[in-house]
């Protein structure tokens, strides 16, 4: 740390400043909120280093988008503070891309020239070159629109070559151009005027243009690290790690610690390597260090992922408060004699651990962090900005201490790929809001964005929790990681690999054993295990797969040894189509007491249903909404049946159901709320003129008490026997769209005839 340097001295000056000006507001009562924004920002390690190359191209695509884009706009805002995330493997990466050392596949084909790409390669753009966000990334384009058009939206591969046949080089040409162009974020674009030049082009790009484009990509890869240095430095920001490659911290200390919270799982042959994970830590500490030029405070362990036996190893390497969700406080809680009240337990920190040991625990408010992840995109900016403003609102109003901090912790990066402006004018309008003090109420409430540690310094813990539950931030278990046969056969895999590095490793050359542990490290990623198992699908699943066996043959390879062929077979089976079986259609006519009541067993016995987890290909989004959907015919009625989530009852009140019903000239909306004691009625809506709807009648045939049951005549939604109809169901929460079931397709329900039972009895 250089002596004199205005910058860092008042970074080193603000905690006390705070803790001054609380002092001075104390004495007037006021409430004070500190809300703390922490993005995680994060990619698995693509590289294979034996290779020196990348088989998949997110980190450089991310970066010249969300990585440079928050930077960008928190420059715009010098009076918002906010915490950020960086995994160290994605901080390699950029200096692996920025440095031109490493390459990635997608790079490669885009650098070739157009005219003299083989034909193997002209079918490789036609498949990937259109990896974007259709509806924000690619539609916005006329030309990279008009060029997926060509395409068509499903490809086989059999049919690659034929279809890249019909693309002259002119067309491939700009597909190479528009698949790099189109990821540039908005900083980039007002930062560097020529790449806005070039979008307004369109097509008929050269070459020169093209290389332009890779040219002004690496620049902006290059800016990134000194951005968010330049920030720190003046404090603006905070600047926080990850373990090394984003491990799962609590499974490799001792993958027997999932049978705390998911004992119904199997496991593999247990995998205990408490070494490793304070090796994933210290390291981290180093790089960061190195990196930005000052050690990091804080953790955001990977998926939110702790244990108590993770706590010791933090002040061990210099880290003093951690970040998980608050779904592993209640369970913390309750696991200690205490009960769960959400609004007066989760806006504060909390210390955890041994004395001397102790460590600060900050738990992040699920319901707005999922929100900027999975539902403002969905709606329009204003409306997102001024939602978030009502929830820090209530939170101030509702919550009775004095002071508070409010976590908001999601991905940096992810979510703004399905934002239209890559959530500019959102966060925009969001920063404005807090620059301005609009969330303060004169001299009673004064509400502030802070860095974690600021706010820590502000708000010190007091309350010391006995019990640190284990678990992440999904679902407060570790499911997503382990139990699945292809999860614990790759942890299988990667048990024997570190058993036969550890007896080998003290003969080989210090460097071929440094190599062979951090290859080894890197196989210990949480990305690889995310896609194993039926919980995710992507198109690059079997990439996923390919990587991790790459990581651990590489441990082999560099320790001298034969890698086992187990490591050249795939763990993971092809994947299923991504919506199969999420619709069970029905086999008999039913006829349901409408009661909200599960009467008995047979009254939905045949009934069809719609699978409410979320699909495979999607990012998770815990709904909770419920925990099944049933539906079903009689000869005059369509019925509907909700099986409401205990986890989400406190929900209910701000949830509002609608049920779509769309046939090829009308369309019908059911509407109801989900607020306990309720709902007693439903309004009908049918399409009018234009898009929207008119209404068409109140009901009375529903019922909720255990359950939520739904009727309504077929004669009222104009059906008749064999009509198909396409419906959906859609949950509102505050009238912004949370989710919807089925989430990708509406399903396609047929409307039965007199002999419906007979005929499917035949079949």
């Amino acid at each position: 740390m250089q002596r004199g340097n205005p910058a860092v001295c008042l970074h080193a000056w603000y905690p006390y400043a705070i803790l001054m000006l609380h002092a001075q507001s104390s004495s007037h009562s006021m409430k004070t909120a500190h809300v703390c924004f922490l993005w995680h920002m994060h990619q698995p390690y693509y590289t294979d280093p034996v290779a020196g190359t990348a088989s998949m191209p997110w980190v450089r695509l991310h970066a010249t988008k969300a990585y440079f884009d928050m930077a960008y706009l928190l420059e715009k805002f010098p009076a918002v503070r906010a915490t950020f995330n960086f995994t160290p493997s994605l901080l390699l990466q950029l200096q692996e891309i920025g440095a031109g050392t490493v390459r990635d596949l997608f790079l490669e084909y885009a650098q070739r020239p157009a005219d003299a790409l083989h034909p193997d390669e002209k079918a490789f753009l036609i498949r990937h070159f259109f990896s974007a966000n259709w509806a924000t990334m690619v539609r916005p384009y006329p030309r990279y629109h008009e060029l997926l058009v060509k395409r068509g939206l499903e490809v086989a591969d059999h049919d690659l070559e034929r279809i890249a046949r019909q693309f002259s080089t002119q067309e491939l040409l700009d597909l190479q151009v528009w698949h790099n162009l189109a990821w540039f974020g908005y900083g980039p674009v007002h930062r560097y005027p020529r790449l806005a030049a070039l979008r307004s082009k369109n097509r008929g790009f050269t070459e020169e243009d093209k290389q332009e484009v890779l040219s002004l990509q690496r620049t902006a890869i290059q800016e990134i690290v000194p951005l968010y240095r330049r920030l720190a430095e003046r404090g603006q920001i905070e600047l926080t790690t990850t373990p090394f490659f984003h491990p799962i911290l609590p499974l490799v200390i001792d993958t027997d610690i999932n049978r705390r919270a998911r004992p119904d799982l199997p496991l593999p042959s247990r995998f205990h390597a408490p070494d490793d994970a304070e090796a994933q830590l210290r390291r981290a500490v180093d790089f960061h260090r190195n990196t930005f030029g000052q050690p990091p405070g804080g953790l955001w362990p990977s998926e939110g992922s702790v244990c108590p036996e993770l706590l010791p190893l933090l002040p061990k390497v210099g880290l003093r408060w951690l970040a998980t969700d608050e779904g592993v406080l209640a369970r913390s809680l309750e696991g200690s004699g205490q009960s769960w009240h959400r609004q007066t337990a989760l806006y504060r920190p909390y210390r955890a651990g041994a004395p001397g040991q102790d460590v600060t625990l900050v738990f992040r408010d699920r319901d707005i962090s999922d929100a900027f992840g999975f539902v403002y995109h969905k709606t329009d900016p204003d409306s997102a900005a001024a939602d978030v403003l009502h929830r820090l609102r209530s939170i101030v109003q509702q919550t009775p201490q004095e002071r508070l901090l409010i976590a908001i912790v999601l991905d940096g990066d992810n979510p703004w790929e399905h934002y239209h402006d890559g959530g500019e004018r959102f966060l925009s309008l969001l920063y404005s809001a807090v620059t301005r003090h609009a969330l303060d109420q004169g001299e009673a409430v004064q509400v502030r964005t802070s860095t974690v540690s600021e706010a820590i310094a502000d708000l010190p813990p007091v309350q010391h929790l006995s019990h640190l539950h284990s678990g992440s931030w999904i679902n407060h278990d570790f499911k997503i990681w382990i139990g699945h046969q292809e999860d614990n056969r790759g942890w299988d895999l990667l048990g024997h690999t570190r058993a036969r590095l550890a007896e080998v490793s003290p003969a080989l050359p210090a460097e071929r054993a440094e190599a062979a542990w951090r290859e080894l490290y890197a196989a210990e990623g949480s990305d690889w295990f995310w896609w194993y198992g039926d919980d995710f699908d992507t198109a690059y699943k079997m990439e996923f797969d390919r990587l991790f066996r790459t990581h651990l043959r590489n441990v082999w390879t560099l320790a001298g040894l034969t890698p086992p062929d187990s490591l050249n077979r795939p763990i993971c089976s092809k994947a299923a189509a991504p919506h199969a079986d999420r619709v069970t259609p029905p086999v008999s006519l039913i006829a349901p007491t409408i009661d909200g009541e599960v009467t008995n067993f047979f009254e939905w016995r045949g009934a069809g249903s719609i699978t409410p987890s979320p699909p495979l290909g999607a990012m998770w989004k815990a709904d909770n909404i419920f925990t099944a959907i049933q539906f079903g015919w009689s000869l005059e009625h369509l019925f509907v049946r909700l099986d409401l989530d205990d986890a989400s009852q406190e929900r209910h009140g701000n949830l509002r159901v609608e049920i779509l019903l769309q046939r090829p000239r009308c369309g019908y909306r059911l509407s109801f709320s989900l607020a306990p004691g309720g709902p007693d009625t439903f309004q009908l809506h049918r399409t009018g003129e234009g898009d929207g709807w008119e209404a068409a009648g109140e009901y009375l045939s529903i019922c909720r008490k255990a359950i939520v049951e739904v009727a309504i005549l077929q004669k009222d939604l104009q059906l008749e026997p064999g009509d198909d109809v396409r419906v959906s169901i859609v949950v509102l929460e505050r009238d912004l769209e949370v989710t919807r079931y089925p989430h990708q397709h509406p399903a396609v329900l047929t409307v039965p005839g007199p002999d419906f039972e007979s005929a499917m009895w035949r079949v």
